[in-house]
């Protein structure tokens, strides 16, 4: 891969984060803060904790690419309140954004490694893509049950229907 092809992908891939992101927020939204501990099952995370999952796992993805270097321990407590949450990832989400469209190609294209995974690092904003998304899409799952409404993501829901 060139530089100029790591770039190219580097602008696809964070443009479609940018778009993803807000569909995130919607869903992130719409946890009620006093049902934000719900859980469909012992085994499952919180609707709090993979709300914050999904916000520091993202910066993790992202602070990776721009390093090289995976970060060390784990991320800190998520914050009290969902729109704390929020606050905090669309303020690291949009900064960590514009620092990667500002990043050299050749350090999109360096090989880094993350588990058995060995790619260039421009690619690892492509995982960080898919794993939001299913993360998010666990997210939408929780919401009904807590007493909230699923926001449209690709189309309508039952809740916010399609606009034409």
């Amino acid at each position: 891969m060139t530089p100029e092809q790591g770039k190219a992908l580097c602008k696809m891939f964070t443009d479609t984060s940018s778009f993803e992101a807000e569909t995130t927020k919607k869903v992130i939204r719409a946890i009620p803060d006093d049902k934000k501990s719900y859980k469909p099952d012992a085994k499952s995370m919180s609707a709090q904790e993979l709300a914050w999952h999904i916000a520091t796992a993202e910066i993790m993805f992202y602070d990776f690419v721009l390093s090289g270097q995976l970060p060390a321990g784990r991320p800190p407590e998520a914050p009290a309140s969902v729109g704390a949450i929020l606050d905090w990832y669309e303020t690291n989400q949009r900064d960590r954004v514009n620092k990667l469209n500002a990043i050299p190609g050749d350090k999109l294209t360096q090989n880094l490694s993350f588990g058995p995974m060995n790619f260039p690092a421009v690619m690892f904003l492509d995982i960080m893509n898919r794993h939001s998304i299913h993360h998010r899409g666990q997210l939408s799952a929780y919401l009904r049950p807590m007493g909230s409404k699923v926001p449209a993501i690709y189309g309508g829901s039952a809740d916010e229907p399609m606009q034409m």
